[in-house]
């Protein structure tokens, strides 16, 4: 997900909203067919995120797909693979299993509809039960198709039967910070990025730019967001500053008039490889961001 900095939630069945969200900054809408949309408006949600697909669009567009132990799941791939989304969002992911099976299905709709195997990509919800928890050491060995995984507390709460998900300050508690942390780590496993919760008080702005910030300083890559007033700051929180750059760019020069030297001295700092591979980070996604 080069240049991917935001992931925008819309609801399937609103054309008001998916317009107003092609219309955002955000890098990449997620078409919503689970959640946000009811079992009577499915079908109408269907039609239209294969239409809004079928347009074509600036923007990165994922859709989110019922669990795959629903009837729904099979009937949402079917309409929207011919349209050829970028990316398919499976929720309730529990291992890699379920994107292997995730993998057979969209293989056989992708022949069924005369487009190459493999061209669409797929980015699952990874700690959405406690099930899911125990898998998340497996993604390694999922599917080519894997292109970043995202973490979510709300649903996980739910099947906790918690009576909330953060503490009076509005951080995490222990078991959301835990899940946090190992969908990180199950990125960096696999190979591939990882994406931030949202953030559900979309009226609290100053909440979200603190805790986007804290994912992007932590290794996150992107966050996704629920409302369009959100994109901006989670643009900037995932946007090398000037700062940044300058230092990254200077770490970089100073290792290739190094050439074979392992270690460099920056500032009163001894810097050493791992300081230029995260410089080389930063300078790649300000290019792509």
């Amino acid at each position: 997900m080069d240049g991917i900095r935001s992931l925008l939630f819309v609801p399937g069945d609103s054309e008001r909203k998916i317009a107003k969200g092609l219309a955002s900054a955000a890098d990449a809408l997620i078409l919503d067919l689970e959640d946000s949309v009811t079992a009577e408006r499915r079908a109408l949600a269907r039609g239209l995120c294969r239409e809004v697909i079928a347009a074509g669009s600036a923007k990165m567009l994922f859709v989110r797909v019922n669990a795959l132990d629903t009837h729904d799941a099979l009937l949402d791939l079917a309409a929207v693979v011919r349209a050829r989304p970028f990316g398919i969002m499976l929720p309730k992911c529990r291992s890699a299993e379920d994107l292997r099976c995730l993998d057979h299905m969209v293989s056989a709709l992708e022949v069924r509809d005369g487009i190459p195997r493999g061209t669409l990509n797929v980015l699952p919800i990874v700690t959405e039960t406690g099930a899911s928890m125990f898998g998340l050491n497996t993604y390694g060995e999922g599917t080519p198709r894997l292109t970043g995984v995202l973490w979510g507390g709300e649903d996980l709460a739910s099947d906790i039967g918690a009576h909330a998900n953060r503490d009076a300050t509005g951080r995490y508690t222990p078991t959301y910070e835990l899940a946090r942390t190992f969908c990180l780590l199950a990125a960096t496993s696999s190979r591939t990025t990882a994406v931030d919760a949202v953030f559900t008080d979309f009226r609290d702005g100053e909440g979200l730019r603190a805790e986007a910030e804290r994912a992007a300083r932590d290794g996150f890559t992107a966050k996704a967001a629920i409302h369009p007033d959100q994109v901006d700051v989670i643009n900037t929180a995932f946007t090398p500053s000037a700062e940044q750059l300058a230092f990254a760019q200077r770490v970089v020069a100073l290792f290739e008039d190094a050439e074979a030297t392992a270690v460099v001295a920056l500032d009163g700092r001894m810097l050493d490889r791992p300081h230029l591979i995260l410089a080389k980070r930063i300078l790649s996604r300000a290019r792509l961001g």
